[in-house]
């Protein structure tokens, strides 16, 4: 059975095609989409202001340690993409940051 690490990955992309509707629609909720309420979640979590021009979406992958960040960011892109599609919003050039929570370094403060 091959290791499972766990991957919070921030992906970042351009709201693409947004027709008016959904633009009334994500201004009605921006509120509930700031910066402040964004968590790393496995269903995921929106970020975007009242611009319209991008948006963030945060989320927690497990995968496969050998599989690396690549493969977690391709699953998150992959993830946020469905989430945005399924909410009838278009999206295009996502990009990915991915930290693997089971190798990161904790530093703590000494005494």
């Amino acid at each position: 059975m091959a290791t499972q690490h766990t991957y919070k990955v921030i992906v970042r992309g351009k709201w693409d095609g947004l027709t008016a509707p959904a633009r009334e629609r994500l201004l009605a909720e921006v509120a509930d989409h700031g910066l402040s309420q964004m968590r790393f979640t496995p269903e995921g979590s929106l970020a975007y202001d009242a611009a319209l021009h991008s948006f963030s979406y945060r989320c927690v992958i497990v995968s496969d340690a050998a599989d690396g960040e690549e493969l977690a960011a391709a699953l998150a892109e992959e993830q946020a993409e469905n989430a945005l599609r399924a909410a009838g919003l278009g999206c295009r050039e996502l990009r990915s940051t991915a930290t693997d929570m089971d190798t990161m370094k904790i530093n703590r403060k000494s005494r």
